[in-house]
């Protein structure tokens, strides 16, 4: 069977009839126990899979999904990808994503579509811009590509947005990224799934955790729709539903989750180029490959589990994007989803062991857990891998809120939290 992804190997194989192609990962049935489980089928749950088997060598690993892989979040996000943060905390974190990225369709042997388009952060008003100022001092500290935009620059880049002297948002410029850009979301998942399977991992779909195994006061493995399951390290990583395993283990974690809604336009021959942030309106729009317009918002104001989230947040988005690009006016939408995000009160996550010794946290992520998968991915792999932490994830252990440590990103997130 053909594995490896080249120009060669498509062509045999289009002589062949495409017969020839190796399943993209093994769908093995459970085994009684591994040296790790890590629970969660979306982007983080898998890198973290494929990092312990590429990094640290331990490749008797256990992927359990509830569903099926790329099935909750990493398939109902917007796709962006950018390192832009104001805290030197995020900024190492964010950035070993971006770099990770960049490299990423190489490493895997698939390719997820990385488009370093650049990505606009605007500012509506003077006080804006100097905020704005501010804020690419602090980047480019933190060693991150950064650039203050005038509204010429803005114009230059953006020359659909509404320069109008009667625009309810004018552009006075914005922070540039030039690195950033996106990633199809859907590659990222199967990318680092079939990885992870050709490296010896068993990734074990429609496989709902329903208890912890404590023994002794340690997480010893877990109790499964598909039977007992046994590690001495278990990993978590299920964003929005990270509180309802949290209560199954026994503790509780400061995290509310939230439906975030997304929509993509019917497709249209390109007219924009980059990706475009407005913080004002908590609008969000880049175009897809395909031509369709990829249209982003603030967070529902409710706590909801919901994935199709409620139709005035809709609205407003629609709203805000109209006002920004009139352009679009005449365009149809094709489809609208929400995913669930899992917010912290400093909008930072949550990277460390759990009150539970033997389970580790990847979480509260909220709206920029697409963007962090490769960095989620190594450092929750190094913790179970050795126990302790990273020098890159120590800032975000779940003992900042006791010691006042926080890293409070909300603006640095782009939307409201």
């Amino acid at each position: 069977m053909t594995r490896h992804y080249s120009a060669l190997s498509l062509f045999k194989e289009g002589l062949a009839g495409q017969k020839g192609w190796e399943k993209a990962w093994r769908s093995p049935e459970p085994k009684p126990r591994y040296d790790a489980i890590v629970i969660g089928g979306g982007g983080h749950g898998l890198a973290t899979a494929y990092y312990l088997a590429k990094n640290h060598g331990v490749t008797n690993v256990a992927l359990l999904e509830k569903g099926w892989i790329g099935g909750g979040n990493t398939g109902r996000n917007t796709t962006v990808v950018r390192s832009n943060y104001f805290y030197p905390e995020s900024a190492a974190i964010y950035g070993l994503a971006h770099s990770l990225y960049k490299t990423l369709s190489k490493d895997l042997n698939y390719n997820v579509m990385f488009s370093a388009r650049g990505i606009l952060t605007l500012a509506h008003s003077e006080a804006a811009m100097e905020t704005a100022a501010r804020s690419v001092n602090a980047i480019q500290v933190n060693g991150i590509d950064c650039e203050l935009f005038s509204v010429e620059d803005v114009r230059r880049v953006v020359p659909i947005y509404n320069f109008s002297p009667d625009a309810r948002y004018p552009a006075y410029g914005g922070t540039w990224q030039p690195s950033g850009g996106t990633a199809r979301h859907d590659a990222v998942a199967w990318g680092y799934a079939r990885a992870a399977s050709r490296l010896g991992v068993d990734i074990i779909q429609n496989c709902e955790i329903t208890d912890f195994i404590i023994e002794n006061g340690r997480c010893r493995g877990v109790v499964t729709s598909r039977g007992a399951i046994r590690a001495e390290r278990t990993g978590m990583a299920v964003a929005g539903h990270s509180s309802v395993l949290a209560a199954k283990a026994g503790f509780r974690l400061p995290v509310n989750s939230y439906a975030l809604q997304a929509c993509v336009s019917e497709p249209v021959k390109p007219i924009l180029d980059t990706v475009v942030i407005s913080p004002d309106t908590g609008v969000y729009v880049s175009q897809s490959d395909k031509g369709e317009l990829v249209i982003g918002g603030a967070l529902d104001r409710i706590p909801s589990y919901g994935q199709r989230g409620n139709l005035p947040v809709l609205e407003g988005v629609i709203a805000g994007m109209l006002d920004m690009y009139p352009i679009f006016g005449q365009l149809k939408m094709m489809r609208q989803w929400a995913g669930i995000v899992d917010v912290v009160p400093d909008s930072s996550p949550i990277i460390g062991e759990s009150p539970l010794p033997g389970l580790f946290l990847n979480c509260g992520w909220g709206t920029g857990g697409f963007k962090a998968i490769p960095a989620g991915g190594t450092l929750l792999a190094h913790l179970l891998a050795t126990g302790g932490h990273h020098d890159i994830s120590r800032p975000f252990d779940l003992d900042r809120f006791a010691r006042g440590r926080l890293i409070d990103e909300a603006a640095g997130s782009g939307i409201a939290h």
